[in-house]
C-alpha cells in the first residue's frame, strides 16, 4: 500500500482538513528492513501525520506554511532505538528476556527488563529471585518451562500481574475473544468531552517551532509514550516527564528524554497528587500509559481531569485496550507481537522453525507517533470546536493496522541500512549521548531538541513561562 494513501487515511480519520495533505511528502520505498511486514510504511505514515499536524498548528498560530517530508530509511533509523552513552551501547534486553519452548512444544516470550517482572517470573517457575535472580541462567529457566504448557503459563503469569505472552499464529489470534474486541476499536480514538469555549492560539514568535509554549505532561515510561512525548518536544513543546522516585527506569530513558524537563512526583502521596493537579491545571496535553483504570484510582479519572482543566487533551496508551477478556492486561511491544501472531508469521515468511521477532519495536514507535498525531489533531480541533478531548491508542490495534498494510517480497537478504549522518552526538545529564536525529523534515523550522536529556528528578515540577 502506498504510504501517502496510508497517511491520508490517518489524517482524515482524525477529522482533519484534507487540504493540508499536499504539504506532506515521502521518500524511499519498501522493503527497507529484513521483514515481511511494511514496517517503514507504518512508521512513515504515522510520523508523517504527526509532523504535518505540527506544521498545521504552527500555521494556525501565524507561522509559515511548511512542507513536511519523511524518508523511509530515516523513519526506520529513528525507530531503531539506537543510542550510546559515553561510547557504551546499553543492552536492549535483560539476559533472561526472550523466547522459550514449553513442555507442550509451544513457545512463550518473557519480558524481564524490570527486576520485579523478572523475579515474579522466577518465583512462578520455582527459581530464585532477588538477591540471586541476576545469577539465574537461561538454561534453568528453559528447564523449568518444560513443566508448563505455553497457554497455561501465559495465564498464570497474567494472574500474577506479570508480563508473558504465548506464541500464536494469526489464525489462533483472530479466533481469540480479545482479537474481536480489538477489531471493534478505532486505530486512533478521538472524542470531544464537555462544551468549554475554544482557547485562542498564542501567536508564534518568528522562527519558532510550531509547538512552542504548548505544555505536555508526560506520565509514561516504556516505550511508545516516551516516543510520543519526545516527538512533541522535537516540534517545540514544553514536555515535562513525570517519574516516581519509587519506580525503576530502563536505560533508554536517556534517549527518550531528549528535549524534556524531567521531574519526580510521587502520586502515592497527597502532596504528590496535589502537585500533579497544579501541573494539570496549566497543561494543554496529558500523555499517560497507566493500565486502564489505574490513574482514575488515584483521583485522575476523565471526569476529574475535566474539572481540573476543561480544555485538557488527555492522551492514553494501553496494550490491549479496556474491553474484552484482556482489557487492562499488561503488555509490551514484543509481547503483543508474540501473542497476536507476528512472530509466527515472520518465521513462516523466513522459513525458519522457531518464532521470529520483527527487527524493531514497530508497534511501540508507530503507536508513539500516532499518540503524538492524536494529541495534535485534538489540539487543532479544540481550537475550533472547544471542549476537552480524549485520545486513545492501543498496541494491539496498531498491530492489526500493520497487518492491513500488506506483506512484502524481496526482504530476506536485507540488513540494517547504514546510519551515517542519522546519528548525532550531544551532551546530556547521563553522559555524552549519541542517538538518532528526528526523521521528519520541515521546510522552515527544523525539528530538534533544545533541552538536553537529564536523569529523572533533575528539574522542579514547575512549568516554564510560555
Amino acid at each position: 500500500m502506498q504510504v501517502a494513501t496510508v497517511a491520508a487515511s490517518l489524517w482524515q480519520s482524525a477529522g482533519l482538513d484534507a487540504q493540508a495533505l499536499p504539504q506532506l511528502s515521502f521518500g524511499g520505498h519498501e522493503p527497507v528492513l529484513p521483514s515481511s511486514f511494511a514496517l517503514a510504511t507504518a512508521l512513515q505514515a504515522s510520523l508523517g501525520a504527526a509532523a504535518l499536524a505540527a506544521a498545521c498548528i504552527g500555521q494556525a498560530r501565524g507561522g509559515p506554511r511548511q512542507a513536511v517530508s519523511v524518508d523511509a530509511t530515516d523513519a526506520v533509523h529513528e525507530a531503531s532505538g539506537t543510542f550510546s552513552i559515553d561510547g557504551r551501547r546499553p543492552a536492549a534486553w535483560d539476559p533472561l528476556a526472550g523466547l522459550y519452548r514449553c513442555g507442550d512444544d509451544g513457545f512463550v516470550r518473557l519480558h524481564t527488563n524490570f527486576v520485579h517482572h523478572r523475579d515474579g517470573v522466577l518465583r512462578l517457575l520455582g527459581l530464585p529471585g532477588q538477591p540471586d535472580g541476576p545469577a539465574t541462567e537461561r538454561a534453568a529457566v528453559a528447564q523449568a518451562l518444560q513443566g508448563w504448557k505455553a497457554l497455561a503459563f501465559e495465564q498464570a503469569a497474567a494472574d500474577a500481574g506479570l508480563v508473558v505472552a504465548a506464541v500464536r499464529s494469526f489464525e489462533q489470534w483472530d479466533a481469540h475473544a480479545q482479537a474481536a474486541a480489538i477489531a471493534a476499536q478505532p486505530l486512533l480514538a478521538i472524542e470531544r468531552c464537555g462544551n468549554a469555549q475554544p482557547p485562542a492560539w498564542t501567536p508564534l514568535p518568528a522562527g519558532a517551532r510550531p509547538l512552542q509554549g504548548v505544555r505536555v505532561l508526560d506520565l509514561t515510561r516504556i516505550l511508545a509514550g516516551p516516543v510520543a512525548g519526545r516527538t512533541l518536544a522535537a516540534y517545540g513543546a514544553d514536555v515535562m516527564l513525570v517519574n516516581s522516585p519509587q519506580l525503576p527506569n530502563i536505560e533508554a530513558v536517556a534517549e527518550t528524554s531528549r528535549g524534556k524537563l524531567s521531574v519526580h512526583v510521587d502520586l502515592k502521596t497527597a502532596a504528590g497528587r496535589e502537585t500533579l493537579r497544579g501541573l494539570l491545571r496549566e497543561a494543554d496535553v496529558l500523555l499517560q500509559a497507566y493500565r486502564p483504570g489505574a490513574l482514575a484510582a488515584l483521583g485522575f479519572g476523565p471526569g476529574q481531569l475535566q474539572q481540573l482543566n476543561p480544555v485538557l487533551v488527555s492522551v492514553s496508551l494501553s496494550a490491549y485496550g479496556e474491553t474484552g477478556p484482556w482489557g487492562g492486561r499488561r503488555g509490551f511491544d514484543s509481547l503483543v507481537q508474540t501473542a497476536s501472531g507476528f512472530n509466527h508469521a515472520e518465521a513462516q515468511a523466513f522459513g525458519v522453525p522457531e518464532p521470529k521477532a520483527l527487527p524493531l519495536q514497530v508497534l511501540d514507535y508507530s503507536a508513539g507517533f500516532l499518540l503524538a498525531f492524536g494529541a495534535q489533531a485534538a489540539l487543532l480541533r479544540r481550537a475550533t470546536e472547544g471542549g476537552a478531548w480524549q485520545v486513545g491508542v492501543t498496541l494491539a490495534r496498531t498491530g492489526l493496522w500493520l497487518r492491513s498494510l500488506g506483506r512484502l517480497q524481496g526482504f530476506a537478504a536485507l540488513g540494517w541500512p547504514a546510519f551515517g549522518a542519522a546519528l548525532q552526538t550531544e551532551a546530556s545529564g547521563f553522559g555524552t549521548l549519541q542517538a538518532v536525529r528526528h526523521a521528519a523534515r520541515f521546510s522552515h523550522t527544523p525539528p530538534g531538541w533544545t533541552r538536553p536529556s537529564m536523569p529523572p528528578g533533575s528539574h522542579a515540577p514547575v512549568w516554564p513561562p510560555r
